[in-house]
């Protein structure tokens, strides 16, 4: 935990900005896996901690900005509760390290809200983005859990969204923390990978990395073979000669800070000439958007110029045809690279999400729905204190270039009739978290191997 004048802090200045009203924050519960007793790790909802600091299941919190109080709810542990779990602070004493004096037993967090809105005093709440969550709400607000989604407030939202955005400084010592853990993780895969073994065992790898330093994984590893794939968790491939493997992973450290790196490397010890050309290309694009990261500037022209890039290394391969920039601006990009450059990062890997990206990453404009462009996470201007990943990538996805030219789609840029050569290609990916500072930005954590030279360097070791 920070010190409790930390915590104080943010509750004051999330009091600032709303003035007025009734603050609810549910904390995550214990969730049975196949039954009750066997749970999942539990993992507290982050806005709860940042505001109360306190890991532990079963709690909720209100702030009341008009009565001038600060209260957490919950229960103290029986006795067959400390035979199977162990022993706990109680409630008062994990309170009291926050900065808050007052504590009520979970029966009366109803009756709190009752009182509230019985007198018509506004109760603002976060969108429930847990079952469980939903049904809690629908008892304590009286509403059905379809009501839900549209009745959170979407100033508590901003105000939220508008102070972890921000990070400090010790918030930026935590993320570096995480970082450097994840890179340690992306080179003990580099040094792993080998013909014979299976995605799993270097999967197994880098997840004992993560944990042997005390925390965990800041989201489900991404060790694959078939990159081409996004979000691929089937870990069951046996690795061969001439692939490229995939691994898009982080460390969330004990505080809960996120780290997020992806990296391409052979399976081979050294990528074919094909691969390495690919694979440039990528890192041209990499660099370039790098290059591009200062205050002011939107992260949607970042972007752009990332993927601008990629357009002109897939006409230098005669994948595409015209003029790169206007392919790029139309979103013929979308073939090659149909996800967004990059996302904020902090207590969360994508951080906030459950707010609302619109809030999160577009500070409340409207994002396209044009494919490509709609899975742009983040497209608002950069400001200090923004901490997010740059993560270009080149897929050669079989199922959406035959979608594509069956719809003739962007045939003024795409080179239909080359592709089929590069089908079996896969993808590549390189990633890395930046922090934006004043005149400029920061590459966060140790440095991770990027180029050919170095990937292979790790790989013969």
């Amino acid at each position: 935990m920070f010190s409790k004048e930390t915590y104080i802090r943010r509750r004051q200045q999330l009091k600032e900005k709303l003035k007025s009203g009734l603050l609810l924050f549910l904390g995550n519960d214990e969730c049975g896996m196949n039954y009750a007793d066997n749970t999942y790790h539990f993992r507290q909802d982050s806005t709860f901690l940042y505001f109360f600091g306190s890991d532990y299941a079963g709690l909720a919190a209100i702030i009341d900005i008009d009565e001038d109080r600060e209260i957490i709810f919950g229960d103290e542990l029986t006795i067959d509760s400390i035979i199977w779990m162990g022993i706990q602070p109680t409630i008062r004493e994990k309170s009291e390290r926050v900065g808050i004096r007052e504590t009520l037993p979970m029966s009366e967090l109803k009756n709190y809200l009752d009182r509230a809105a019985a007198k018509g005093q506004p109760i603002h709440y976060l969108p429930p983005y847990r079952g469980d969550h939903k049904l809690w709400l629908s008892e304590l607000l009286g509403k059905q859990p379809a009501e839900l989604a549209t009745g959170s407030s979407v100033s508590f939202i901003r105000a939220v969204v508008d102070l972890r955005n921000y990070k400090d400084a010790e918030e930026i010592i935590q993320i570096e923390e995480a970082i450097n853990t994840s890179v340690e993780m992306h080179v003990t895969a580099m040094r792993t990978v080998r013909p014979g073994i299976k995605e799993s065992e270097v999967a197994a790898a880098v997840t004992e990395v993560a944990m042997r330093q005390g925390g965990n994984l800041s989201f489900p590893v991404i060790a694959t073979i078939n990159g081409q794939t996004l979000h691929n968790h089937c870990h069951s491939n046996v690795l061969k000669e001439g692939q490229l493997f995939l691994l898009d992973a982080g460390a969330e450290n004990t505080m809960h800070y996120a780290g997020d790196l992806t990296s391409t490397m052979p399976v081979s010890t050294h990528f074919t000439e094909r691969q390495k050309t690919v694979y440039d290309i990528n890192l041209r694009a990499y660099r370039t958007a790098v290059a591009a990261l200062r205050p002011g500037i939107t992260f949607r022209e970042v972007h752009m110029m990332a993927v601008t890039e990629i357009c002109k290394g897939m006409k230098e391969l005669g994948l595409l045809k015209g003029d790169p920039a206007e392919a790029a601006n139309l979103g013929a990009y979308a073939l090659f690279m149909p996800h967004g450059l990059g996302h904020m990062m902090g207590l969360d890997v994508h951080d906030m999400e459950n707010l609302g990206e619109v809030y999160v990453g577009y500070d409340g404009e409207p994002k396209s729905t044009q494919f490509g462009f709609k899975s742009l996470r983040l497209a608002r201007k950069l400001e200090p204190g923004f901490v997010f990943t740059i993560e270009p990538g080149i897929y050669f996805i079989p199922e959406l270039i035959d979608k594509w030219r069956a719809e003739k789609q962007f045939t003024d840029f795409i080179c239909y009739d080359k592709l089929d050569a590069w089908k079996d290609f896969g993808g590549i990916r390189n990633e890395e978290d930046y922090l934006i500072t004043p005149d400029g930005a920061r590459h966060l954590g140790n440095h991770k191997p990027c180029s050919t030279e170095e990937i292979e360097a790790e790989r013969n070791r």
